[in-house]
């Protein structure tokens, strides 16, 4: 914590401290639990991803130096150009198994510091850009069984036309990916590039670049009609990438800069079978005051505000929404009960080195079809502060796992908020014992689904169903910096449930109609009973 806090932020910070300790007494009446799974990950996680064999792929920086967990067999990495140790016998990435709570070192050569990701629809993690020597470079994850030894494969005929930094990445329905922006880069392109093709200017990047260069990591949502919903800073396109035409813009969200370094984070919020996936609304929570990232000694309070559009509404606007506290670095994650998690971050200063204060320890639950006032609950504190550099994501089981959080430049174990090794999980109040009665179990479905094609599920249940079954697709995003790349729910249309006895019933559904709406990709589908999740199976959706 920095030591020239004036008198407000340090009755700011004794408020906060009486604030924990009143959340804290009443910890057991909060819904929600945790747990720690690894005491040390061996790696603070900047991106985290889980794959379609559930494993999750942990990834840093290099350039800091050691990290806590060592090269298997005494391998070691030779950069020359790597700033810190061009000989580094440590590991920068591991591949975690939830199902043992094991790690397995993975190796990676170049500089991913403040890259994006995306997976294929194959299941492989495409990784680009970073800083330094990765700047312009292509990394390929291909997932493997957790006893297996895939690893990092690093391009040696693939590079980025333009070296990208704090970018974003979005699977597009042709199988490409679209990487948009990226520190002083406005423009898009894409992988693969047609041949000959080069990069497209994009002007709205440029006009929404201020003086705290508030317009990276832009969100980026692919919406029912093709386009893309494109938002930066406090401005939002809708953005025709087969003609690189800006189609429509939309009016600026009320409040502070939403985009790193002012650290909001956004979803498309699930789209429905029920219209037709007709219906894409997009949330935007948190975010920082103009100003905090150029004086971080002022540490000004973050932003309490969530804003939600109809981005597919001809008439368009904000319908602001007070969160129960500030927040920004926050991530944002879809929960196969159809709600969305905001977890992490800090309620005052911005992201960047050591540039925020006062950790956000519990959790909010936003309930979309709540009533006006009564979408947000607090949920149980956690003890571990995750602020920048922290991630979290859902895995198969409905858990949310939680790691990173390294407001240093390099691995620093002294301070207020040293490097944060630990692992942990958060269980959404579905998982709770309470509750156990509802939860269905899938014991048979398909490996692969296909668009517009009827397709049937099998679960059981621990007592006789009485509401329609849910079916939901989650994708499985990359997430960094608060925001999660990729990231999608689809609430497909389901039909009849058909018992077969001793509460076994099949499940019906249709699958999604086209790419727009899925791109072919892995998905995890869940089955949910008035809001209880199974545990997901994995799906690939195929042409």
């Amino acid at each position: 914590m920095r030591h020239r806090m004036g008198n407000s932020i340090l009755k700011h910070l004794l408020l906060h401290l009486g604030l924990v300790f009143v959340i804290r007494r009443i910890r057991a009446q909060l819904p929600g639990s945790w747990e720690l799974l690894l005491p040390n990950a061996g790696i603070a996680s900047m991106h985290t991803a889980v794959t379609f064999y559930g494993t999750v792929i942990l990834l840093d920086r290099t350039d800091i130096g050691a990290s806590n967990i060592n090269l298997p067999n005494g391998a070691c990495r030779n950069d020359p150009s790597d700033l810190r140790l061009p000989h580094d016998c440590t590991a920068h990435s591991v591949l975690y198994d939830p199902a043992t709570n094991s790690l397995r070192p993975l190796t990676i050569l170049t500089d991913t510091w403040c890259s994006a990701g995306s997976f294929l629809a194959n299941g492989t993690l495409m990784q680009t850009g970073g800083d330094f020597d990765g700047n312009n470079k292509i990394r390929y994850f291909s997932p493997c069984p957790a006893t297996g030894s895939c690893d990092w494969v690093e391009a040696t005929d693939q590079f980025l036309q333009n070296g990208r930094w704090y970018a974003s990445n979005q699977l597009l329905p042709d199988g490409r990916v679209i990487i948009v922006g990226g520190r002083e880069v406005f423009n898009v392109e894409y992988i693969p590039a047609a041949p000959g093709e080069g990069t497209f200017s994009l002007p709205f990047l440029s006009q929404t670049h201020d003086q705290e260069i508030d317009n990276l990591y832009p969100y980026v949502h692919l919406i029912p009609d093709g386009n893309l919903y494109i938002f930066a800073n406090r401005d939002s396109i809708l953005y025709n990438y087969k003609s690189n035409q800006v189609i429509r813009t939309y009016p600026s969200i009320p409040g502070e800069p939403r985009n790193y370094p002012s650290a909001g984070s956004s979803v498309m919020m699930p789209l429905s079978g029920s219209n037709g996936y007709s219906v894409a609304e997009v949330l935007i929570c948190g975010g920082s005051q103009f100003g905090a990232f150029l004086n971080p000694p002022a540490q000004l309070p973050a932003s309490n505000t969530c804003g939600r559009i109809t981005v597919t509404d001809p008439s368009a606007s904000w319908s602001m929404e007070i969160m129960p506290s500030p927040r920004n670095m926050g991530d944002m994650i879809l929960l196969p009960s159809r709600d969305v998690l905001l977890i992490n971050g800090a309620q005052a200063g911005s992201q960047g080195f050591g540039l925020a204060e006062l950790p956000c320890f519990n959790p909010v639950l936003y309930q979309p079809s709540a009533g006006e006032g009564l979408r947000f609950m607090v949920l149980t504190p956690t003890t571990i502060a995750r602020m920048y550099h922290s991630t979290a994501n859902l895995l198969p089981d409905g858990r949310i796992l939680v790691a990173g959080s390294n407001p240093h430049y390099y691995y620093t174990f002294t301070g207020d908020f040293p490097t944060e090794l630990r692992l942990e999980a958060f269980s959404p109040e579905y998982l709770s014992p309470g509750l156990a009665s509802l939860r269905p179990t899938i014991i048979g479905a398909p490996t692969s689904l296909f668009y517009n094609v009827e397709f049937t599920i099998t679960i059981t249940t621990p007592s006789p169903i009485t509401a329609a079954i849910e079916l939901n697709l989650l994708s499985t995003p990359f997430t960094t910096h608060s925001y999660s790349q990729g990231q999608r729910l689809l609430q497909l249309t389901a039909l009849n449930s058909v018992p077969l006895g001793d509460n076994t019933y099949t499940v019906s559904g249709i699958a999604p109609p086209n790419s727009i709406i899925a791109p072919s990709a892995y998905y995890m589908l869940f089955a949910v009973n008035q809001g209880i999740p199974s545990i997901a199976v994995w799906v690939q959706i195929r042409g």
